[in-house]
């Protein structure tokens, strides 16, 4: 049984002893060093404690987790296919494995763990999570991304929301094993890649986009530079030359803030060969049509939307928020963007759903299908021969 099957069965395992915690709590903070497992193995050997090699063991992973760690949620996030935990109350928290959310074994003592945990992760950000600062984003070592949520904003007391940053990024043909799309689908992003059309990835929150933009962004040329504008560094193609640039919080003080628009400036004189916003979501949006419109092809991200087809309208949103009117967005859409590649979570994983190519009509951008995918196959739409032809591809299913 593995360590996280075997975590999530333990409904009745022993509390953490309180008086131990507090005892090496003390001990491993008042040294000068970092917080390390041996620090705290050697704080627990120096409590006098007998435990046993197996209690020592245990009691070493628990503080650790609690003192540098997730706490209880460690073990949740030591399954290497967890992706999202969720904290909504001391007996309230769930995981994505991939498949959907699952209900977890695991419970608090009481609200007041809750909250003790997400201001200490918080705290470790370098941000702070109280009454005057209720609702705080923080990305940490070990690739988390931590966001709390403090009552009275929540009702249900306090809220956790941790992203979990996997090292591993998967091949596109691991990705097709897996049933995200077929040898069909996986032919096209090939070439999509390779002919350098710019493209935006599309679908809901944890549909699976940032791991199919990591993928395909692998694919690039070595020779290319690829440089990376994210609000939290998740992307992480195998490339042998990528850099990445994440915006900045505002300090304790309301100072220090840089955004994703002011990075893709700056990005633009980094001399990029394919320039990608990890999430287009703000103003930022302005900046890269800009980008995409000037030469720097072979770029794009991903966008929260729920169909290809309102990508468009999507954009026109966000560039209001750049002050740009619906006439100026669409305009740079037209030319900027040449794929939108759409995904989507169901009941047996993450797919690609429809492959569609942005075309210019009377009314404005449109997105037009060219690859769909139905109960019986993928289906070919209007823009099939169009794409087809543009990545020398066959006619052929």
């Amino acid at each position: 049984m593995s360590r996280f099957l075997e975590g999530q069965r333990r409904r009745h395992a022993p509390k953490l002893d309180t008086v131990l915690l507090e005892t090496v709590r003390e001990s491993v903070l008042a040294g000068r060093g970092p917080v390390t497992p041996s620090t705290v193995a050697a704080a627990i050997q120096a409590s006098g404690r007998l435990l046993g090699t197996a209690g020592a063991l245990d009691a070493a992973e628990s503080i650790n987790a609690e003192l540098s760690g997730l706490g209880p949620l460690q073990q949740l996030a030591q399954d290497p296919l967890v992706t999202d935990i969720f904290v909504n109350g001391p007996d309230s928290v769930w995981f994505d494995r991939g498949r959907g959310l699952e209900r977890s074994l695991l419970r608090f003592d009481a609200e007041h763990h809750v909250r003790s945990l997400a201001s200490r992760l918080v705290a470790a950000g370098g941000r702070r999570l109280d009454d005057g600062s209720p609702c705080v984003d923080v990305r940490l070592k070990g690739g988390y991304r931590v966001h709390a949520v403090l009552a009275p904003i929540s009702t249900a007391g306090t809220l956790l929301s941790i992203r979990i940053r996997r090292e591993q990024v998967f091949t596109l043909p691991e990705l097709r094993a897996s049933g995200m799309f077929s040898e069909k689908i996986e032919e096209v992003l090939r070439a999509i890649i390779e002919r350098r059309l710019s493209f935006l990835i599309s679908g809901a929150t944890g549909s699976g986009k940032t791991t199919l933009l990591s993928t395909l962004l692998g694919l690039s040329h070595p020779d290319e530079r690829l440089v990376l504008i994210e609000d939290a560094a998740e992307l992480n193609p195998v490339h042998p030359h990528v850099v990445c640039l994440e915006s900045r919080h505002r300090n304790l003080e309301g100072e220090g803030s840089l955004d994703l628009a002011e990075l893709v400036r700056q990005a633009l004189r980094m001399r990029p060969d394919r320039l990608i916003v990890g999430e287009c979501r703000g103003a930022e949006v302005r900046e890269l049509l800009t980008a995409l419109n000037t030469g720097h092809t072979g770029g794009g991200g991903t966008i929260h939307a729920n169909t290809a087809e309102s990508v468009p309208a999507r954009l026109v949103a966000l560039g209001a928020l750049a002050g740009m009117n619906a006439e100026a967005v669409q305009l740079q859409v037209s030319s900027a963007l040449d794929v939108v590649i759409h995904v989507a979570r169901g009941r047996t994983g993450r797919q690609v759903t429809s492959i569609g190519m942005m075309a210019q009509t009377p009314q404005g951008p449109e997105v037009v299908p060219a690859l769909t995918l139905r109960r019986d196959g993928i289906e070919e739409g209007p823009a099939w021969p169009e794409l087809s032809s543009r990545l020398t591809l066959g006619l052929g299913t």
